[in-house]
C-alpha cells in the first residue's frame, strides 16, 4: 500500500502500531497426547513471557477439554483434539480445538484470571485465538491434513505420525 494512501477510517493506526510494539514471541510446549471423552487430545503449553504452566493447570483444562468433548459425536466429531492450555499476559485461557465431519473444525474458547483454573469458563460469542494460539492451530491444520488426510497407510500408524508432529519453542 502506498503511503501517502489514506486509510479508512476504521484502520486504528495508534492500536496497530502499539501492538506491533509489544508484540514478542511466546513458548509453546508439546505436553503429549492424551485421552479425553473417548478423544485423542494433543495438548500444548503456551507462556508469556514469566508465566508457566503446572501439571495441576494441564489437569484442569483437560477436565474442561472432557467436559465439551463428551457431547463430541453429537457435533460430528471425529475424535482428534488439539488443547492448548495458555498462561497468557492477561489471563488464562485453554482453547479445545476438535476435527469434526466434513473437513471442518469446532472450537471452543475458555478464559479466567490468571492461575486460577477453577475459574475458568467458555468466552464471550465470536471470541477467537489470538496470534500466538493462532500460529499453533495453523501448525495443527497442517499436521492433520498431511498425516491423516493425505497420509498413507494404517489408520494408526497416521495417527502416530500426526501425533507426533508438534511445535515447539518461540511463536510469533
Amino acid at each position: 500500500m502506498d503511503q501517502a494512501h489514506t486509510l479508512p477510517p476504521a484502520v486504528d493506526t495508534d492500536a496497530l502500531l502499539a501492538l506491533s510494539d509489544g508484540h514478542h514471541a511466546r513458548t509453546a510446549r508439546p505436553l503429549g497426547t492424551r485421552e479425553a471423552a473417548g478423544h485423542l487430545v494433543k495438548t500444548y503449553a503456551l507462556l508469556a513471557p514469566g508465566r508457566t504452566v503446572a501439571e495441576g493447570d494441564v489437569d484442569a483444562a483437560l477436565r474442561i477439554a472432557e467436559g465439551h468433548l463428551a457431547l463430541g459425536r453429537q457435533r460430528g466429531s471425529l475424535g482428534l483434539s488439539v488443547l492448548v492450555v495458555h498462561a497468557g499476559g492477561d489471563g488464562d485461557y485453554v482453547l479445545v480445538h476438535t476435527w469434526i465431519e466434513g473437513h471442518m473444525s469446532d472450537l471452543a474458547v475458555f478464559t479466567g484470571p490468571a492461575g486460577q483454573p477453577g475459574l475458568l469458563r467458555p468466552g464471550r460469542a465470536g471470541l477467537a485465538p489470538c496470534v500466538w494460539e493462532a500460529a499453533l492451530l495453523a501448525h495443527e491444520r497442517e499436521a492433520f491434513s498431511r498425516h491423516v488426510l493425505d497420509g498413507t497407510g494404517p489408520l494408526s500408524d497416521r495417527l502416530a505420525a500426526w501425533s507426533a508432529d508438534t511445535v515447539e519453542g518461540a511463536v510469533r
